[in-house]
């Protein structure tokens, strides 16, 4: 039977590639695909030891069992529907706190808390040239979705927007905006918090620091 496998981060610049169609036996399960292509690609070892296993746009464990046409994607350590009136999405777009805000104030809001996370100039005690971000992007909209969904059941909030932007930063330019339509400030802040650190734990987004003397993909290598 056929898989597809969607390459990404310190996968795709290993491999050399950005996805792959793969002949397995009934029965394969998405470990033994990793599996082979650790042995086609040594270098992944290292990196293999800590990604995750993601089948059909779904977190699964390596026993997980795949079948014909499944889409298969092998996450390093991330940096890492339901419908909203705030868009929850990936763009390659600049991104501004009053796009955002627009589409989640009204009058119900008390409070708009927004969180913008831009590029420093520094990490690593080296100076930053520039980011580059890179996101499996129907995943990671599907969870920038839930993480919404998530703050709307615990909060009872409508009013959210999560944006992150993909592709070449410069030092100083946005690169996740995050904003939230409150009755009270506290509850704002609160559900800010939750969405920046959800969006840390399970949305598939990696970056890549360039320094004066290299490169380095975070956090694969923790």
């Amino acid at each position: 039977m056929k898989i597809k496998i969607k390459l990404f981060a310190s996968f795709r610049e290993i491999t050399g590639r950005k996805e792959a169609e793969m002949e397995v036996p009934t029965g394969t399960t998405v470990a033994d695909v990793l599996a082979a292509l650790v042995k086609e690609n040594p270098r992944l070892a290292s990196v293999s030891q800590a990604s995750r296993y993601v089948v059909d746009q779904e977190f699964v464990d390596g026993n997980t069992i795949l079948r014909e046409g499944s889409e298969v994607v092998f996450v390093p350590p991330v940096a890492g529907g339901q419908p909203f009136l705030g868009k929850c999405e990936i763009t390659e777009e600049p991104l501004t706190a009053d796009d955002l805000i627009a589409e989640v104030v009204d009058d119900s809001a008390g409070a708009v808390v927004t969180f913008v996370g831009v590029v420093r100039g520094n990490s690593q005690g080296k100076r930053v040239l520039y980011l580059e971000y890179e996101a499996y992007k129907e995943m990671a909209e599907k969870k920038l979705a839930e993480i919404a969904a998530e703050i709307r059941e615990k909060w009872g909030f409508e009013k959210i927007a999560i944006r992150h932007r993909v592709g070449h930063l410069e030092v100083g330019e946005a690169a996740v905006v995050i904003a939230v339509g409150s009755p009270h400030r506290k509850e704002g802040f609160d559900a800010c918090q939750h969405a920046i650190d959800r969006l840390k734990q399970i949305v598939p987004i990696w970056k890549k620091e360039v320094f004066e003397d290299g490169e380095v993909w975070v956090g694969w290598q923790d």
